[in-house]
């Protein structure tokens, strides 16, 4: 074919596009969701990563391979990674297949559009303002704004920049030297990324000032006190608490409406990262573990954990209704956000975050909202906690099982002591030869791909294991079955 008429046929074989999705998309349906679900099978297939290397052909080629060689790779990539979806993987925060979630990111990834502006986006500019508002009215605010990020660590980053430029504006043009040394306050429990926040920031985190907590793992508000008291006195301006709502680790919750208190007192802006536990909210019976949020002036929410919608779904949540989000963040690209548009431009809430192109990621929440509806997944929380409490109840009936702490959410954290070192307690090498249980224990779980939950150590606490269920499809056999698997995988060591 001459050169000049390569441009008259199209460059894509949209029969062979179609037919390999319809094979791709079975292939996904029976490896990947059917059997990554079904408890009979292997949460995942573990190799080390010299043998991976050598099963999976990574390497890319100067031609194009056949269909069904790609296929076949499809084929590995699901069997070889781990099955989050499976009834028994409790490693993360997050688990469990919401099939509604599920089609709401295919049809997300088919549209392949970018959420800055509503000619692009129409639909999804209206949608996620709905799903926003509703988050904000669960956390009892009448208005307010907010923007979905790519993360709670985001989320927690855009607040702590929010916070910032609401105190000090000139800080957006003329920099952090323009502006006197700030203080960042958090608990000692709390998440890494107000660290991390700091940092990119250009805070420093020498100026993250840890709070201390009570035995729970809960910030102690006199201390929040003390800590601003200091910085002041250290010539730093207090201008950002940030409490947590569900620790990574012990799954607590800082008293929120104390904290509020004390906020209130030195006018500092008060953030809640409810990235873990905020979908408590929804809950009637468990939402009283988020007293006092509603007093908070930004939240940070993660629906892709407990509610499952899949990641990544995070809200940065604000209680302002000024415009405050889009002053801070807004550069007013003028091939973007033209100001002669033929529609109203305030549907353009591209401007309101640090991002250009920005993926839809309110479709998934809506969808599955409308399928479950509000009771529905309030049943989802209380099914979560249900799950703990159950097992919280069998480790206490359990010789070799010890709790780390009461449960107050679905954080379960418990050691496992095999035979060999019960009632040595008191030998000088007891918790030197604890803390090597569960990294032993995980090793063979993985290796024989029963199962898969966290371990890790914790301040003068040896390593013990952290169980989170968030997967509805999981069963007390299931939970059973966790129990007696770890009796089996450490009872000889």
């Amino acid at each position: 074919m001459a050169e000049k008429d390569v441009l008259l046929y199209p460059a894509l074989d949209k029969v062979a596009g179609e037919e390999f999705l319809q094979e791709a998309f079975q292939i996904m349906l029976e490896e990947g969701i059917r059997k990554g679900m079904d408890a009979s099978e292997k949460v995942c297939n573990w190799k080390e990563p010299e043998e991976l290397q050598q099963i999976l052909d990574l390497e890319l080629k100067d031609g194009g391979e056949p269909q069904e060689r790609l296929l076949e790779h499809c084929r590995d990539v699901i069997r070889y990674s781990v099955k989050t979806c499976h009834p028994r993987f409790f490693n993360q925060l997050f688990s469990g297949l919401d099939p509604h979630a599920l089609v709401g990111r295919l049809i997300t990834e088919m549209l392949n559009t970018s959420q800055y502006t509503y000619e692009i986006a129409p639909v999804f500019v209206l949608m996620e303002e709905v799903v926003l508002k509703k988050l904000r009215e669960l956390i009892g605010w009448d208005g307010g704004d907010g923007i979905f990020c790519p993360g709670g660590s985001i989320s927690n980053m855009y607040a702590m920049n929010v916070a910032r430029y609401h105190h000090f504006p000139d800080c957006k043009q003329k920099g952090n030297w323009a502006i006197p040394k700030l203080a960042v306050f958090t608990s000692q429990e709390s998440h890494y990324s107000i660290q991390k926040g700091a940092a990119f920031l250009g805070i420093g985190t020498d100026n993250v000032y840890l709070v201390a907590v009570d035995e729970k793992g809960k910030m102690i508000p006199a201390d929040l006190e003390k800590q601003i008291n200091r910085a002041k006195s250290e010539r730093a301006f207090p201008f950002f608490v940030s409490v947590t709502c569900g620790t990574t680790v012990l799954g607590a919750f800082d008293p929120v409406a104390e904290i509020a208190e004390v906020c209130s007192k030195h006018r500092v802006w008060l953030h809640v990262d409810a990235a873990w536990g905020g979908s408590a909210l929804l809950s009637q019976r468990h939402r009283h573990l988020l007293d006092g949020i509603e007093r908070a002036d930004s939240v940070a929410w993660n629906p892709h954990k407990m509610l499952m919608t899949g990641l990544q779904c995070s809200a940065f949540l604000l209680r302002d209704s000024s415009g405050l989000l889009q002053r801070c963040h807004c550069a007013r690209a003028t091939y973007l956000f033209q100001t002669d548009k033929f529609y109203n431009m305030a549907y353009d809430r591209g401007d309101q975050t640090i991002q250009c192109g920005r993926k839809v990621d309110c479709l998934k929440l809506w969808l599955m909202w409308k399928a479950n509806g509000t009771k529905g997944l309030e049943q989802r929380v209380d099914r979560a906690f249900a799950f703990t409490r159950y097992l919280a109840d069998e480790i206490k009936k359990r010789e070799g099982f010890q709790l780390v702490i009461e449960p107050e959410f679905i954080n379960l954290c418990f050691w496992y002591v095999p035979p060999s070192l019960r009632g040595q307690e008191g030998c000088t090498d007891y918790c030197l030869r604890l803390g090597k249980v569960a990294p032993m224990i995980k090793e063979r779980m993985m290796k024989k791909g029963s199962m898969m939950v966290g371990y890790q150590p914790h301040g003068n606490r040896v390593n013990f294991f952290r169980q989170v269920v968030t997967n509805p499809a999981v069963t007390r056999g299931d939970l059973d079955f966790f129990l007696d698997e770890i009796e089996v995988l450490g009872r000889d060591l």
